[in-house]
This record gives structure tokens, C-alpha cells and sequence, in this order.
């Protein structure tokens, strides 16, 4: 294996964090294509999760909160010959970012979004987070989590998406894996990670996950089947399934837009000033 992706950039997560094991699963599914590293823009929004895209030798764009998947979409929009990927956090998509992901599964552009879910807001230091479990005591929420966690992979299915999958990061070699098919597949692609914080989650462990996580492809499981997908992402608590879950052919964004048959819109020429004043006349 090369070593294209990776760089030798000093990290700011703590010691032991579960974001250490998907970089190295990134870097090994990225290390697995053919792609080159001017080929791959990662896109983040803001939070530990966010970091990421420093650390990996390739293109990125570090945005606003919760603000990754409209400036993703974009992006390939403009150049549909890159591979666009979406890294992020609980916090940042599924509660700041929570309208853009609706609309994203819906629209379908061919990115992937892999989502550091530690269920805990980390970089804010420990407050609850959208996928928090019922009674969980945060530093904030000290009489334990009254909400009822958000479950992305149902959503995700409810909505049609074209991909959705679940990674453990304490299982690296499986979730390159599922990382690389999700890169592959033609679609809008949603990866949740179950990623410990050793700072701030002292209840989903990696030991927690150890003892509850086993992969669906050991048990003959069908991707392509929609309500199993549904009734297995609502499968969580003493067992929890990794894997693909659900996986279809969707019409994609990118395709609907004659003007990018023809060559991606950063290739094209731009047209001759008189006829940019020509067009900008006919609106008078």
C-alpha cells in the first residue's frame, strides 16, 4: 500500500480518540483506489470531526457549522469528476446540519458523508448531542437526556437514500471497507461511525461497542431490501449491526443538468464579455 493520502501533520485530537482509527481507515480506503490526491476534495463543517481534512494529503474546504453539505453538493456540481467527501460530526450534521441532510438524501448529488458520531458534543467540551442516549448525564444535561436520540440510518432509509451504512471505529479494517464501497457507489452515500470519546463519553465505549456490534455481511443480510434495511436500523441497545444496511440505484443530482454532459463547468470556457453584457441587457 502507498502512502499517498496521508501526511505527517501534528494532531489536536486527545489521545485515544476514535477519530485516530478513522483517519487510518480513510487513508486506507482512499489507498485502495486508483484516485490521486488532486482527484479528492474533502469538505467539513466544524468540530473534531472537522479536523480531519487537515491531516489527509488531498484538497479540502473547512466550512461553517453544520454547513458541509451544501458547499459539497456545490462542489461537485461545479466539478463532477472529483470525489467529494463529507466529514463531520453528530453535532455538525445531524443537529446544526440537520436541514441540509434531509435535502441532500432528496437530491442525491454522487458525494459520501462519513459521520463521526460520538453522540456527545466534543470539541464544545461534553454537552449532549442529537444522537445522545435517553438518560445520558452530560455536563450540561445533569439530570440525564430527556430528548429522544435522532436515528440518522432510519431517517436516511425513510427518505430513499441511495446509501447508508454503519462503521465502528474500533474495528478499522471493516469500516475501510464500507468507507470504500461508499466512495464507489454512485450516490448520495451516508456513513455513521460510532466513534468513542474517551474525554467526554463515558458510557458508549469502545469496549461498550465491542460487546455490541456484529457485521451484517456474516449473517446474510440483503442490502438491497428496503424494509429489512428500515427494521435494522432501528436495531440498537444489547445488539448493534455494522455494515451495509440499505444500497440502490437513484437518479443522480449531477445528472440532470445538460450543461455538465458536456465537460465539468470548471473545464468549460467562459463566454466573451460582449455576450455576458448581451445576456445581462435582455434582463433590462
Amino acid at each position: 500500500m502507498t502512502e499517498r493520502f496521508m501526511t505527517a501533520r501534528q494532531t489536536a485530537w486527545c489521545p485515544g480518540c476514535g477519530n485516530f482509527s478513522i483517519l487510518r481507515a480513510l487513508q486506507q480506503a482512499l489507498e485502495s483506489t486508483d484516485l490521486q490526491p488532486h482527484q479528492v476534495l474533502l469538505v467539513s463543517g466544524i468540530g473534531q470531526a472537522a479536523k480531519l481534512p487537515q491531516y489527509t494529503n488531498c484538497n479540502y474546504f473547512n466550512g461553517l457549522h453544520g454547513r458541509a453539505l451544501p458547499a459539497a453538493t456545490a462542489a461537485k456540481a461545479c466539478n463532477h469528476e472529483l470525489t467529494v467527501i463529507v466529514t463531520t460530526g453528530d453535532g455538525d450534521c445531524y443537529g446544526e446540519g440537520g436541514n441540509h441532510l434531509l435535502h441532500a438524501i432528496r437530491r442525491n448529488p454522487d458525494i459520501t458523508v462519513f459521520v463521526h458520531d460520538n453522540q456527545i458534543y466534543g470539541l464544545t467540551k461534553g454537552q449532549a448531542s442529537p444522537t445522545s442516549d435517553l438518560g445520558m448525564r452530560t455536563k450540561l444535561q445533569a439530570g440525564g437526556v430527556y430528548n429522544e436520540p435522532l436515528n440518522p440510518l432510519a431517517l436516511a432509509v425513510a427518505l430513499d437514500v441511495s446509501f447508508a451504512a454503519r462503521g465502528f471505529a474500533g474495528d478499522v479494517e471493516h469500516l475501510a471497507e464500507i468507507m470504500r464501497q461508499a466512495i464507489a457507489h454512485r450516490g448520495f452515500s451516508l456513513v455513521d461511525i460510532l466513534q468513542p470519546c474517551v474525554s467526554f463519553n463515558k458510557v458508549n465505549t469502545f469496549d461498550w461497542y465491542r460487546r455490541r456490534v456484529y457485521r451484517l455481511e456474516e449473517t446474510g443480510y440483503d442490502p438491497a431490501d428496503r424494509m429489512a434495511a428500515f427494521q435494522k436500523s432501528l436495531e440498537w441497545g444489547e445488539r448493534i449491526p455494522t455494515g451495509v444496511i440499505f444500497r440502490q440505484e437513484r437518479p443522480v443530482f449531477e445528472d440532470h443538468f445538460a450543461a455538465l454532459r458536456q465537460a465539468p463547468l470548471v473545464a468549460r470556457q467562459l463566454p466573451a464579455a460582449a455576450e455576458l453584457d448581451a445576456l445581462l441587457d435582455s434582463f433590462c
